[in-house]
């Protein structure tokens, strides 16, 4: 029995096919719920700044990003 290679894919494709190209967040109205690890330190110091400003730790986190997608680095 022979060997074959599978057929070469598209780059396109192939990157659409990763596994964490599919977005697997749940639904939650407008917005998705993801998944998101951080190291326990910075985590710390995302819930006293959150705290401190009487926001959730999930607000501040779309705050900060959104600023960060709107502004740039």
């Amino acid at each position: 029995m022979a060997i074959t290679r599978p057929k070469p894919k598209d780059i396109p494709e192939f990157i659409a096919g990763a596994p964490d190209a599919k977005r697997k967040g749940v639904r939650k109205g407008r917005k998705e719920q993801i998944s998101l690890t951080l190291d326990p330190d910075l985590l710390d110091r995302l819930d006293a700044i959150a705290k401190g400003a009487g926001m959730s730790r999930a607000a501040l986190i779309s705050l900060a990003v959104n600023r960060l997608v709107t502004r740039g680095l």
